[in-house]
């Protein structure tokens, strides 16, 4: 197979490139302090809500991580996208009217309103912990993607992403992870639906695809195991709800309603985005089963679309990546500046000061992420991606849907331990049975039990020293 750029490939990608850079700059024209470098100064519209969303979670895990796991077991690689459509609906219309008008920039600064500020560091730190390992899928996709375009070494592909990614992010904060989300989406439906239909009609419609492959285990959203691909489905949800990055997406909102319609719009247009991928990861299993499953969707956009198109797809995929991590990378620089860094290392920092350590922290956790994707080129991309959203989620959706719904009832021991039971529960599940149940589950059963139990026992307790009797 060809392999090789031509010079129609580069003209599509070159133009497409500048395009995205011209509104990566003006929306580097539009930050002038701290809070329109993380939140647009709270006056972004419902598109650029849904743009940020979008920008973030359509990345790497979606296209190549969701052709690379097609590839492999079929159409229940379509969790990712499926997943996060239906988070995005939850987040529009369950928990954005909850988030909205509290005065916060981050989500430990919600959980601090009701848990006390213990709470805050510990929320910040494993919610970065698990939005890192999302940042490694998006590396990982980088460098798959640069590879088989370029034809260059992992390291170098991985250093070129590097900088793309500050590029992108460093100088726009959130109005350039909406506004190029945005921009980049229609790019995407382009891509995904010309991929789509090319695999589709090449590998001979449904008839050719059935031909090929059984139904079972190949067009089922439980083709691994019910345990493991619900897993996976659930993962996106508990983790979407518990990132700083989609959250602090519908904090950057004008009002509530262009909150709650910017997620909405989201949960519409995500989940169509995997199907593309699928095809794709199925057409290359029929005709080409050697080839390495992280390059499926480049090699195929490069051998089967016109150059000039093939071009702006890779460009658009490249983008896409590029996005994500940059998002990703935002929030967590977020929440370690906003909740460590302002705190309790310079509690009087200016603004400046504040958006220059924001911006310190985006470069140290991108460089980081370098060491990380070097060490897993082999691992499947959408392993890292359903382990960090479950991570996330194990640490912060109990306490966070706590706070949300039962102020009155959860205590703040109960939320830092919660917080902190169910992600190591999760990780040492993960790691002690491999082929067992889901960690995911565990993970979240220990941090409810945990929320549950230990609100009883410290309200019972509370009720004692305030009774004359101790009743």
């Amino acid at each position: 197979m060809n392999l090789l750029l031509t010079a129609g490939h580069i003209a599509g990608i070159v133009i497409t490139l500048l395009a995205i850079i011209a509104i990566g700059i003006y929306a580097g024209s539009m930050v002038k302090s701290p809070k329109d470098f993380s939140l647009g100064g709270g006056r972004v519209n419902e598109a650029v809500v849904a743009g940020t969303i979008m920008g973030t979670m359509v990345g790497g895990s979606s296209t190549i991580g969701t052709a690379q796991l097609a590839f492999n077991f079929g159409f229940c690689a379509w969790w990712f996208t499926l997943g996060g459509g239906i988070a995005c609906a939850v987040l529009g219309l369950g928990l954005a009217w909850k988030l909205y008008d509290r005065n916060i920039e981050t989500m430990p600064q919600y959980l601090v309103s009701v848990y006390g500020h213990r709470i805050g560091p510990i929320s910040s730190i494993l919610s970065s912990a698990g939005i890192f390992l999302n940042i490694v899928a998006q590396g990982l996709s980088a460098v798959a993607l640069l590879t088989a375009m370029l034809q260059i070494n992992p390291s170098l592909a991985a250093l070129i992403s590097v900088l793309l990614v500050l590029a992108y992010v460093f100088f726009g904060g959130v109005w350039g992870a909406g506004l190029v989300g945005v921009a980049k989406l229609g790019l995407l439906y382009l891509a995904t639906i010309v991929c789509g239909v090319f695999a589709y009609k090449m590998v001979g419609g449904w008839a050719g695809l059935t031909a090929h492959f059984p139904i079972y285990p190949w067009f089922s959203l439980f083709g691994r195991s019910f345990n493991q691909d619900f897993a996976a489905g659930f993962s996106l949800l508990v983790g979407v709800l518990s990132t700083q990055t989609y959250i602090q997406a519908v904090l950057s909102a004008k009002s509530l309603a262009k909150a709650r319609t910017g997620a909405l719009i989201s949960a519409f247009m995500i989940p169509p985005l995997g199907i593309g991928g699928i095809l794709v990861g199925l057409f290359m299993r029929a005709n080409f089963p050697n080839t390495p499953s992280e390059q499926v969707l480049p090699i195929f956009v490069m051998n089967y679309l016109s150059p000039f198109l093939a071009g702006v797809v890779l460009a658009t995929l490249l983008v896409a990546i590029i996005g994500t991590w940059a998002g990703l990378t935002l929030g967590v620089s977020t929440m370690l500046t906003k909740d460590i860094y302002k705190r309790f290392i310079r509690v009087h920092a200016g603004d400046q000061e504040v958006l220059k350590v924001q911006r310190i922290l985006i470069f140290v956790i991108s460089v980081l992420a370098i060491f990380f994707v070097a060490g897993s080129l082999k691992s499947m991309i959408m392993g890292w991606s359903f382990l960090s959203m479950g991570l996330r989620g194990c640490a912060v959706l109990f306490p966070l849907l706590g706070a949300a719904f039962f102020p009155h009832h959860v205590t703040p021991p109960a939320g830092i331990a919660a917080a902190l039971i169910g992600p190591l529960v999760d990780l040492i599940w993960h790691f002690a049975f491999p082929k067992g149940l889901d960690p995911l589950y565990v993970g979240l059963l220990a941090s409810f039990l945990a929320i549950l139990l230990i609100s009883m026992f410290s309200k019972r307790n509370k009720i004692e020293s305030t009774s004359p009797h101790g009743l």
